[in-house]
C-alpha cells in the first residue's frame, strides 16, 4: 500500500500551519506609548530655538524592524509628517516666534494601529518690532506718497497699522490694509498742513488670544502747502440780464507744471485749458447760480467759486387754451402772452408770437380759434421773441396737450350675466359705448336713494346692486344717467330696453301632486297616473316623483308646461304608500309638494272570489253543524236505549241478548267486547235515575251481564257466560264518580271530538276520544277465565 499521497497532504498541512502561525507573529503588535517633550522649555522667548521630540514604544512578537508613520500637528492643523522604522523623531523651530505657540501632538501609526500623545502647550513671547519705510517726507497737502511696514522674522498673518502723531502729542490711525503676511505696503495721502510723524505696529490672532507689537521707528514728516488756487473774475459783471455776453477768466499762478485748470457749472464743464483760461457765453434764463474754477496737479484740486445772477428782460409766453373742457364739436380758443418784461429794453408793441402744433407752426398771431375734432388733438406750444433787441431772443411757452372729450353716449342698463331671477337680487351694469373717461353712471330706482359709480379707467365697470323684483315690469322703472362733464346735462337711459335683452325667469310654484284616478278609487290592475303641477314658473320645468318606501327617485321629467306625468301600469300593492313631488327651474329653487297616500283595493275578481268563498264557507259551517245535531240526537237516542237505568240503590242486573249487544254496536262502533257497563247520569233522560241517591260514602255496587253469541260476522268473542262485576258510584250531584282501584273495570265509548263536546254541552252521556280507562277486573274464583277489559263509556 503507498503512502506517499498521506505524507504529501501532512507536509502541506504542516506548511499552512507554520506560515499562519509566522503571519499571526508578524501581526501581533502593541502601540503601548506615545510621548511629546518640548525642549527647552514650554514657555520661551521669540527668536529661541524649540525642539518638538516625539517618543513612542511599541511591544510586539518577534520582529526584527516596524514602520513608525510620525505626524505632529499644531492647533489640530498638521505641520510634520515622517515616517522611520525609528523610535523618536525630532522637530526643531530655529528660531520660535509667536505663530508657532499653540497646542501640540504626536500621533505614531504602526501598521493599522495608531495612537496619539498628550498636548503640549508652547508659548513663544515677545514679539519682532516692525519698520517702517517712507517713499517721501516732504509731500504735499493731498500727495499720495508710499509707505511700508513690515516684521519680516514673523510668521503667520500680521495685520498693520499706519498712525500719524501729531506735534501736540495726538495720534490717529490714518490706515489700516488688508493683511498681506509678515510685510504691507500701502499708499498714504496727508491733508494737514505742518510737521508731524508717521509710525506702524501690527497685531496677530493667535487662538490664546490677540498679540500687539511694539511701535516702529518714527519717521518727521513735513506736508507743504500746495498754491494751485486759481483766480476767476466775470465781465461785464457779476448781474447781467439774459441774452448779454459774459467773459469768464481762469488761471494759476504757480511754478509748478502740469496743472489744468476746468471752469464748470454743475455738473457740466464749460472749457477747459493749461495753467489758465478765458470763456465768452451768451447767458439765458436758468444760468443763474455758481461758476467754479477748479486747478487740477497730480490727485490734488484746488477750487474757487463764484455766483452769477442772471436777470429776465421777459417772462416766458403762457399758452391758454378756452374753454378748460374741450368736446368734440366744440369751438376752442388758444392765446400766447407774456406777463413780465423790462420796459426799459423792451416794447411790448413789437413782441413778436407764433403759435405751434406738434412743433409745426399754425400761426404768428397771438390767438388760434378753431373746431374740435380728432385732428385738432395735440401738443400745442407757442414763443415770444422782442424786435426790439439788437441780438436775438427767443422763448417757448410749456407745451399744452389739447385733446377733445368724446361726449358720453345713451348708457344701457343690462343685468349681469344675462340672467335676472323674479324674487332674487341681481346685479346692473350700466354702460356707455362711447365717452371720455371718467365717467361718473347714477342709477335711479323707484323708492331709493341714487347710487353712483365712476369709471376712470379702462376696463372698469359701474355695477349696481339691485332689490329682488318680482314683476318684470319693474324692469322698465329703473333709469340710468352718464355725465363725463359737469358743465354738461347727463344722458339718460331707460329700463324698458332692459325687458327685451334680458333672460327673466319666474321660480316655481309650490307644485300639487294628484292622482288619477282619485286616491281612493285604485285598484289592482289599473293603471295609475301621478300628475305634478305648478302654477307658474318658466320653463322648462323639471318633475321628480319619490315614493316615500323607496329609495331614490320613481322617475324624472322635463316639461316646457306647468304639469309633469308619471304613469304606473298594473298597480299592485307593493304601489300603495306615500308619494311626493318635486319640482326646480332655472332659478335653481326646489319646491316640493305635499304627501299623498295611497291605497291600492283588491281587484274586483278577487272581492267576488272571496265573497262565493265566504257563502261556501257559511253553507258548508251551516251543514255540517246541522248534520252534527242530527247525528247526535241519533246517538243519544240509541245510547238512551241502550242504557241500564237503576231501580234504587242497589245495582241492578241488565241482562242483553247477543243481538241486543250487536245491534248497539252497529249504532256505535266505538263499543265492542264481551260484556259492557255502562253508568247512568241522572238528567233529565232518566227519571230514575234522578231519583236515585248515594251516601256520601256509597258502597260499591255490583251488576252482572251476561251476553250472548255474538254476531259470527264480528268480532270474536269468548264462548259461555263470563261474569264481570262493574263497581258503580253514585256521586253527590247525581253523576257517577270515576271508579278508584283496579276492583272494577270501565270500558269507554269512543266517540270523536266534537260529539263529546256536544254531549256535554247537552248534560249527556260523555265519551273521550280515543281514551279508556282500565280498572282491575274481579274474576270469579269458580272460573279460570281470564280478565276481561272490555271499553266503557265515562260521563
Amino acid at each position: 500500500m503507498d503512502s506517499r499521497p498521506p505524507n504529501l497532504l501532512l507536509l502541506l498541512l504542516t506548511s499552512l500551519f507554520h506560515f499562519w502561525q509566522c503571519a499571526r507573529v508578524q501581526s501581533s503588535h502593541i502601540v503601548d506609548t506615545v510621548s511629546l517633550t518640548i525642549l527647552p522649555s514650554s514657555t520661551v522667548e521669540s527668536r529661541t530655538p524649540v525642539t518638538l521630540h516625539c517618543q513612542v514604544r511599541v511591544i510586539h512578537g518577534n520582529v526584527s524592524q516596524l514602520t513608525h508613520t510620525f505626524q505632529l500637528t499644531r492647533d489640530d492643523v498638521p505641520i510634520h509628517s515622517s515616517t522611520t522604522t525609528e523610535d523618536s523623531v525630532v522637530y526643531i523651530l530655529n528660531p520660535a516666534r509667536a505663530a508657532d505657540s499653540g497646542s501640540y501632538e504626536c500621533r505614531v501609526t504602526v501598521k493599522n494601529k495608531s495612537k496619539a500623545s498628550y498636548s503640549q502647550k508652547l508659548h513663544v513671547t515677545g514679539l519682532q518690532t516692525p519698520i517702517l519705510y517712507l517713499n517721501k517726507t516732504r509731500p504735499f497737502e493731498g500727495e499720495e506718497f508710499k509707505a511700508t511696514c513690515s516684521a519680516p522674522e514673523e510668521k503667520g498673518s500680521l495685520i498693520f497699522r499706519f498712525h500719524q502723531r501729531l506735534l501736540n502729542g495726538e495720534s490717529q490711525t490714518i490706515k489700516q490694509p488688508a493683511p498681506t503676511g509678515n510685510s504691507s505696503e500701502t499708499t498714504l495721502v496727508l491733508r494737514r498742513i505742518g510737521d508731524s510723524f508717521l509710525y506702524c505696529d501690527y497685531e496677530i490672532n493667535l487662538l490664546s488670544g490677540v498679540r500687539r507689537s511694539n511701535r516702529s521707528n518714527e519717521i518727521p514728516v513735513m506736508v507743504k502747502a500746495l498754491h494751485i488756487s486759481p483766480v476767476m473774475n466775470v465781465l461785464p459783471s457779476q448781474e447781467v440780464f439774459e441774452g448779454d455776453i459774459m467773459e469768464v477768466v481762469c488761471k494759476v499762478v504757480s511754478p509748478l507744471k502740469n496743472i489744468e485748470v476746468f471752469l464748470t457749472r454743475g455738473r457740466s464743464i464749460l472749457k477747459q485749458a493749461p495753467v489758465g483760461l478765458s470763456h465768452q457765453f451768451t447767458v439765458q434764463e436758468g444760468d443763474s447760480g455758481e461758476l467754479v474754477c477748479k486747478a487740477e496737479w497730480g490727485n490734488v484740486h484746488k477750487e474757487t467759486y463764484l455766483p452769477i445772477t442772471v436777470k429776465e428782460l421777459f417772462s416766458k409766453p403762457r399758452l391758454t387754451v378756452e374753454p378748460i373742457e374741450i368736446f368734440e364739436g366744440d369751438s376752442f380758443k388758444l392765446t400766447c402772452s407774456v406777463s413780465i418784461y423790462v420796459p426799459e429794453r423792451i416794447n411790448n408793441e413789437t413782441m413778436q408770437f407764433s403759435i405751434y402744433k406738434d412743433n409745426v407752426k399754425l400761426t404768428n398771431t397771438e390767438r388760434y380759434i378753431t373746431v374740435a375734432d380728432p385732428r385738432k388733438n395735440g401738443n400745442y406750444s407757442c414763443k415770444a421773441q422782442p424786435a426790439s433787441l439788437t441780438h436775438s431772443l427767443e422763448k417757448e411757452s410749456k407745451t399744452v396737450v389739447v385733446k377733445a372729450k368724446v361726449p358720453v353716449s345713451e348708457p344701457m342698463l343690462s343685468v349681469v350675466g344675462g340672467t335676472l331671477v323674479l324674487g332674487k337680487c341681481f346685479q346692473l351694469l350700466c354702460h356707455s359705448d362711447s365717452g371720455t373717461l371718467p365717467i361718473v353712471y347714477t342709477l335711479h330706482i323707484p323708492g331709493r336713494r341714487p347710487e353712483n359709480r365712476m369709471v376712470s379707467k379702462q376696463g372698469e365697470q359701474a355695477i349696481f346692486n339691485s332689490s329682488a323684483i318680482f314683476k318684470n315690469s319693474d324692469l322698465s322703472n329703473f333709469l340710468c344717467h352718464a355725465r363725463n362733464s359737469q358743465n354738461r346735462p347727463p344722458t339718460t337711459g331707460s329700463g324698458l330696453l332692459l325687458l327685451r335683452s334680458v333672460n327673466i325667469i319666474e321660480p316655481v310654484s309650490k307644485p300639487v301632486l294628484t292622482v288619477r284616478p282619485s286616491v281612493g278609487d285604485v285598484s289592482e290592475g289599473q293603471d295609475m297616473t301621478l300628475l305634478c303641477s305648478v302654477q307658474r314658473g318658466t320653463p322648462p320645468i323639471n318633475f321628480t316623483w319619490y315614493h316615500t318606501e323607496r329609495e331614490g327617485a320613481l322617475d324624472s321629467q322635463t316639461s316646457v308646461g306647468l304639469v309633469g306625468s308619471y304613469s304606473i301600469s298594473n298597480v299592485r300593492g307593493e304601489h300603495q304608500g306615500q308619494y311626493y313631488c318635486v319640482s326646480t327651474n332655472p332659478a335653481n329653487e326646489t319646491k316640493q309638494s305635499h304627501t299623498v297616500t295611497i291605497g291600492v283595493k283588491l281587484a274586483g275578481w278577487k272581492k267576488g272570489l272571496i265573497a262565493v268563498f265566504c257563502i261556501l264557507l257559511i253553507l258548508a259551517v251551516i251543514l255540517v253543524i246541522t248534520f252534527k245535531k242530527h247525528l247526535l240526537r241519533f246517538k243519544r237516542k240509541r245510547m238512551v236505549e241502550l242504557s241500564v237505568k237503576s231501580a234504587g240503590t242497589k245495582a241492578e242486573r241488565l241482562s242483553l241478548t247477543q243481538a241486543e249487544v250487536n245491534e248497539a254496536a252497529n249504532a256505535t262502533p266505538g263499543i265492542m267486547g264481551k260484556s259492557v257497563w255502562s253508568e247512568h247520569v241522572s238528567g233529565s233522560e232518566s227519571d230514575d235515575l234522578d231519583s236515585v241517591t248515594s251516601p256520601e260514602n256509597p258502597e260499591p255496587q255490583y251488576t252482572e251481564v251476561q251476553t250472548r253469541q255474538t254476531d259470527p260476522n264480528r268480532a270474536p268473542m269468548k264462548k259461555g257466560t263470563d261474569t264481570v262485576y262493574s263497581e258503580v258510584r253514585n256521586s253527590k250531584q247525581g253523576a257517577q264518580e270515576q271508579p278508584d282501584g283496579g276492583s272494577v273495570e270501565y270500558a269507554q265509548l269512543n266517540h270523536d271530538t266534537d260529539q263529546q263536546d256536544d254531549l256535554s254541552n247537552h248534560g249527556d252521556h260523555c265519551v273521550q276520544d280515543g281514551h279508556t280507562n282500565e280498572a282491575d277486573s274481579h274474576v270469579d274464583n269458580n272460573t279460570a277465565e281470564p280478565e276481561v277489559n272490555d271499553p266503557v263509556p265515562d260521563c
